[in-house]
């Protein structure tokens, strides 16, 4: 009876295990939170796809586990990271959806003791222990100088901007500050597209019918500037010179190969969040972060470098 006490014993233990390893987890004590929103466009499905590949990498490399979790909104988003500090693991990844919708469960992590990287937007507090993030500011500042460049300092522009959160503002602070060197620059019209393509297009047919005169569109994403040309296109307007965007899609390098009306781009990779995830794994081992902010360059692609860059295979 005591032998086949045993056996039963480690029969259920084996089961458990395999349940553990079903659900992602590896043999390892430690284990990677990582909270993103869905994929609502292709940046962030890049992004998800790129944060889940590293994390499977580090695991087979060095026995992490990592649980995966995406939101469709700031309320679903504070609830998953509430479950990831009820799981007690050992450091957490978030990409928040809104900056100050997400401070406050930021600061909830601080306070359990768990180290968080945040990527992309970030907080309105101190609670990140790392930011890795792309040069937003950068962004706009590049863009802006682009904008004055092109249009010989004098233009009427609309401006496209994200939902609220450090990215858009950083972005939109950027651009201004740039384009507020040159007296003729006007930016007569600005409203969020999201960050979504679909939505850019509506927001984009309501301008154009109450704006007779444009002479270029800043966005700040390359999913909504293909949403703006698509209106502009549907429209037959001919009086807008160029589109921006941010980000590096194939269909927006595509544009800027062949003359299209996305001429430029500056660069925001969807594969910062492996850098994220890296430095995570580092901080649940105990070691401390080598950088408080990591920052990517916001590279401009035009036509002369843009083959430098386009991959035909790229997924975002």
């Amino acid at each position: 009876m005591f032998l086949m006490a045993l056996f039963v014993i480690g029969l259920v233990a084996c089961g458990e295990e395999s349940n553990g390893e079903s659900e992602g987890s590896g043999d390892g004590d430690l284990t990677i939170g990582i909270s993103l929103p869905s994929a609502t466009h292709g940046w962030m499905g890049a992004l998800i796809d790129n944060a889940e590949n590293q994390a499977k990498e580090i695991k087979d490399s060095e026995g992490i586990n990592y649980v995966m979790t995406n939101a469709a909104d700031p309320n679903s988003q504070a609830n998953d990271v509430d479950d990831l500090i009820s799981q007690d693991v050992d450091v957490i990844v978030m990409l928040p959806i809104e900056s100050a919708a997400l401070s406050p469960v930021g600061q909830k992590v601080k306070d359990a003791g768990i180290p968080l990287v945040i990527v992309d937007r970030e907080l309105e507090n101190d609670a990140a222990t790392v930011v890795v993030k792309g040069d937003n500011e950068g962004i706009g500042v590049n863009a802006g100088e682009y904008f004055i460049d092109k249009l010989g300092g004098e233009g009427k522009i609309v401006e496209i901007t994200g939902p609220p959160s450090s990215v858009t503002e950083q972005r939109g602070a950027g651009f201004k500050e740039a384009i507020e060197s040159t007296d003729g620059m006007e930016i007569i019209a600005s409203q969020s597209g999201d960050f979504s393509t679909e939505t850019s297009l509506e927001v984009m047919q309501n301008i154009l019918q109450a704006q007779p005169e444009i002479d270029a569109v800043f966005t700040q994403d390359d999913g909504m500037a293909l949403g703006v040309v698509q209106a502009i296109k549907e429209a037959g307007r001919e009086d807008i010179q160029f589109v921006t965007g941010a980000g590096g899609a194939k269909g927006v390098y595509e544009s800027i190969r062949d003359d299209g009306l996305i001429s430029a781009t500056f660069l925001y990779s969807p594969t910062m969040v492996r850098e994220g995830v890296k430095i995570a794994a580092d901080l649940a081992k105990g070691e401390e972060p080598e950088e408080t902010m990591v920052i990517l360059e916001a590279t401009e692609v035009i036509k002369d470098n843009v083959e430098e860059h386009y991959d035909p295979d790229s997924k975002f």
